[in-house]
């Protein structure tokens, strides 16, 4: 995976607002994206995680494409966060997630039903965006989901 583009006026609130010098600042960024990663439990071997204004870079590795894709998506979706540079490496080849970015109007259902054909796989849609998401029903404009290839 590369580079993800995201809303960076929506998302999840993450970074304190202290007034800090520059390389603070972006030492302080990287360190509460690191923290908000463990918080929702996501899962890696070891991480890096480097922050430039409103980029954040992640280098590691992990198990899984899934495993990158949620941390990306994951800092993706903070408030104050445009691009997302993934290098991290996976050590088990699967097929990569396409991703959605959520429009006015959409729910999990209807977004089901234009990639899978059928609107009961929203679970499918939901399950594979745990736990950014708590709730099927909680999905917002801006916001930016993995919609995993179908088994």
């Amino acid at each position: 995976m590369a580079t993800i583009t995201f809303n960076k006026e929506a998302g999840t609130q993450v970074f304190g607002s202290i007034n800090l010098s520059a390389a603070d600042a972006e030492n302080t960024k990287a360190a509460e994206l690191l923290a908000f990663i463990k918080k929702l439990g996501l899962v890696y071997k070891n991480i890096r995680i480097a922050t430039k204004g409103q980029t954040v870079t992640i280098e590691g590795e992990v198990d899984t494409e899934a495993d990158t894709e949620k941390i990306a998506l994951a800092v993706g979706n903070v408030g104050g966060v445009e691009t997302v540079n993934n290098l991290m490496r996976v050590t088990v080849s699967e097929p990569a997630s396409q991703f959605y970015t959520v429009v006015s109007g959409d729910s999990l259902s209807k977004i089901a039903g234009k990639y899978y054909g059928d609107v009961k796989k929203y679970n499918t849609i939901f399950e594979a965006n745990k736990p950014m998401l708590s709730d099927p029903d909680k999905i917002y404009p801006g916001q930016v989901l993995r919609i995993p290839a179908e088994k």
